[in-house]
């Protein structure tokens, strides 16, 4: 070590400093022990001479005291061995500790084998941002370094045994954020498909690299699975859909990939799905003869097990995996076919089942969300590939399904599920531009069920249908169900009528539900209830009556279907009356759908108060003018018998004045006292003395 070195080169000069600081006082301290010495052994002479028999004495029993020059002889050497030892003692160098961020470490200090600072990470990234050619050794080792900080992360000690070791966490993030921004480009530029965009596999450097990317590859995957942030999610995510070209490239890992994304996909946080499914598309694109089929299945299993519960606050989460579906069935509607026909077919086997036979189970199978939602994935899909031939054959069995779903059991309480079954066939209608009969499951609603009933339970708001497929009993008997239910059956119709309003049948269409229109008109006498639906009945007459007119000019026969449909055409781009009053209120209705969803009425309900600060009761009372007549001193019998039929409130009020009554007639007692009439008498003086005492 080098500060081992110091430390032994500056000890001479240390014991240079102490020997110049020592030195006096041992000159002194020498010459007095040899003056001591010198008269002891004269003494000592002496006493041998003096007293001889002593001296023997001594000789005998205290050898010590007479042989004295042994023993400074032997103290002296003691000494010398001291500070032999002590030139022989090692002196300790600097210390050289390391810190609890070992990131920040002395320049000077000799690094330990494996360790990586944050000089070596700037290197690297200097390397992989260099405009020059990318060497293999620069990602190797990089790759390396990631391994070590994935270790780190994932390991329960934060341990690595590897060829390098991340401490502290402003290197760890260091390294990741080398990796995520700048690793992609430099593996890109390597093997030479920056701007060709052709298969990795097919560049003549792919096999150099194709073990550190697999290795780097499964770090990713390892370190992907165990991140729970958001933050991190949407950075990492970010990263793997660029290196998505390279997962393509090995089988096991787009597998391993896919499993982890789909599961992303179907639980997380808006962003991480969106990403997720980025993800998975670009995987599938460039693998799609290998993986396409296994995606398709796993995606679809994943859709009906998150979409068997359905609140306002998963509805976002089903709507949007249910649109990336359709994308995903629509990459190949060859193999896509195969799917939905086994799908719908087993939508259909658990329908037959529930009406042949006729238990609870077989019907609970049929009426769920599940079932509900995956009719709503079929019909979306064939509503988006529309314009292709491959999945419009199988529009006709998902109709059948969807009418005879609302026909399984058509009760009041499932009328919810009615109503989604019809938004999905008119949705449906009108995207494959297709004649579907709806009218008579909503004009059904208006004949089959009294609305001059009266509730025996109110219900300040309506029902809302948009997460229930099924009512409760005690519901129906509510005011707001009738409510819900004319709200819905006057929105679905007009939406129906709209969509059909440019047909050259459109009076045709709309007369059998004009003719029960009108009957319920007759029988029902609530107000708002017949108020709407004659609004509508108006709109649509005054539509069929707008369709004859037009009807009269037309000059070819109706077997000619290109002719009625370039008619069509132009009565859409002119416009219908129904459809334009149809857009005017389909705008209201969603501002008051985005009001439902925000609350903005409920926010807007709490209005600020202003608080006044209250009255002081001192500040209220009126001061009263005194009473300044004459005092009576003696009230009557009638005041004091009145008073006992007071109320305790009554009589507690004037007690004040009572006490003021009192204390005038005292003052008055003693302003009249002084006027008596009192004799005079003389005083009497005596003389003091003692024996009165």
């Amino acid at each position: 070590m080098p500060s081992m070195k110091k430390a032994k080169f500056k000890q001479p000069k240390m014991r240079q400093k102490r020997a110049k600081k020592e030195e006096e006082p041992q000159i002194n301290s020498d010459s007095e022990d040899e003056m001591d010495t010198e008269g002891h052994k004269k003494s000592l002479e002496k006493l041998k001479t003096i007293d001889p028999d002593f001296y023997n004495f001594l000789e005998e029993n205290d050898e010590n005291l007479l042989n004295f020059e042994a023993d400074s002889d032997d103290d002296n050497s003691e000494k010398a061995e001291d500070d032999e030892n002590e030139d022989q003692l090692h002196v300790p160098g600097a210390i050289t500790g390391d810190s609890d961020e070992s990131d920040f470490e002395d320049e000077k200090s000799k690094p330990v084998h494996g360790r990586i600072t944050l000089k070596m990470v700037s290197q690297w990234q200097a390397e992989l941002q260099s405009e020059g050619k990318i060497k293999l050794a620069t990602l190797t080792t990089v790759i390396k370094v990631f391994n070590a900080a994935m270790l780190r992360a994932t390991s329960d000690d934060g341990a690595s045994k590897g060829e390098y070791k991340v401490e502290g966490s402003s290197i760890f993030n260091s390294v990741i954020q080398m990796c995520v921004l700048y690793l992609p480009a430099a593996i890109k530029k390597y093997l030479g498909t920056e701007q060709s965009g052709k298969d990795p596999k097919k560049c003549k450097h792919y096999v150099k690299i194709k073990g550190p990317l697999l290795a780097y590859l499964k770090d990713l995957l390892k370190l992907l699975s165990s991140v729970t942030s958001e933050n991190i999610l949407t950075v990492l995510l970010k990263h793997l859909h660029q290196m998505c070209v390279y997962v393509a490239c090995f089988t096991s890992i787009s597998k391993q990939a896919l499993k982890k994304l789909i599961s992303l996909w179907s639980n997380s946080e808006e962003t991480v799905r969106v990403l997720a499914f980025l993800c998975i598309l670009r995987i599938t694109r460039n693998q799609q003869t290998a993986l396409l089929d296994l995606v398709l299945k796993a995606m679809y299993l994943t859709y009906v097990k998150n979409c068997k519960f359905v609140s306002p606050s998963t509805w976002p989460g089903i709507n949007f995996m249910r649109r990336s579906l359709v994308e995903m069935f629509a990459l190949d509607l060859n193999v896509s076919y195969q799917h939905v026909f086994l799908y719908i077919r087993q939508l259909a086997i658990h329908l037959r089942n529930a009406i042949v036979v006729q238990k609870i189970e077989n019907r609970q199978a049929v009426y769920n969300w599940q079932f509900v939602n995956s009719l709503h994935l079929w019909a979306d899909l064939i509503s988006a590939t529309s314009n292709k031939p491959q999945l419009q054959p199988l529009c006709y069995p998902l109709v059948m399904v969807i009418t005879n779903t609302i026909k399984l059991v058509p009760t009041h309480q499932y009328y919810p599920l009615r109503f989604h079954c019809v938004d999905i066939l008119i949705s449906l209608s009108k995207e494959t531009n297709t004649f579907i009969p709806i009218l008579p499951f909503l004009v059904e609603v208006l004949t089959s069920y009294d609305f001059n009933k009266k509730h025996t339970k109110v219900s300040m708001k309506p029902l809302d249908f948009s997460c229930v497929l099924r009512l409760a009993k005690s519901q129906l008997m509510e005011n707001g169900f009738k409510d819900s239910v004319i709200e819905r059956v006057y929105g679905l119709l007009l939406e129906y009528t709209a969509n059909e309003s440019h047909s050259i049948a459109f009076p045709d269409i709309t007369l059998l539900a004009v003719i029960q229109i009108k009957q319920f008109l007759k029988s029902c006498s609530v107000s708002n209830y017949t108020k709407k639906m004659r609004q509508l009945l108006e709109k649509i007459e005054e539509n069929s009556k707008f369709i004859e007119k037009e009807r009269a000019k037309i000059s070819f026969a109706l077997s000619e279907d290109k002719m009625i449909a370039a008619w069509e055409a132009s009565i859409r781009a002119k416009g219908t009356p129904l459809l334009a009053f149809f857009e005017n209120w389909n705008k209201v209705n969603k501002i008051q759908k985005r009001k439902k969803v925000t609350k903005n009425d409920e926010i807007a309900g709490d209005l600020p108060v202003i608080k006044r600060p209250k009255i002081p009761e001192t500040e209220e009372k009126v001061k009263k003018p005194e009473n300044k007549g004459p005092l009576v001193l003696f009230p009557s019998d009638s005041e004091g018998e009145e008073d006992q039929f007071k109320l305790k409130e009554e009589t507690e009020e004037p007690k004040p004045k009572k006490v003021k009554k009192k204390v005038n007639k005292k003052k008055v007692q003693k302003e009249i006292l002084p006027e008596l009439d009192v004799p005079d008498k003389e005083d009497v003086v005596k003389d003091f003395s003692v024996n009165d005492w």
